[in-house]
């Protein structure tokens, strides 16, 4: 994802963000500003990850970035969710 360039990570942050703010529920107290947010340290969060079990980040392509920062971004709110749920 390194490639992608600083608006690179914007979008697919952003775009990735949302969508797992769909998935998890929680798109509703979340904007554009902290979808992006979500997104990019889903990204870090999930290249960290796979790089973890071995897998090539570096060298994936625009598709598995997106996959890559979605996955991230899912867990991260899955966290968030479990140490902020009453």
């Amino acid at each position: 994802m390194l490639g992608l360039g600083f608006f690179g990570w914007i979008i697919i942050g952003g775009l990735a963000g949302w969508i797992a703010s769909k998935i998890k529920g929680t798109d509703a107290q979340q904007g554009i500003g902290l979808n992006i947010v979500v997104g990019v340290v889903g990204g870090l969060l999930g290249g960290f990850l796979l790089n973890i079990f071995g897998v090539d980040v570096e060298n994936g392509g625009l598709i598995f970035s997106f996959l890559t920062c979605l996955l991230g971004a899912v867990i991260a709110l899955s966290i968030v969710q479990l140490v902020t749920k009453k």
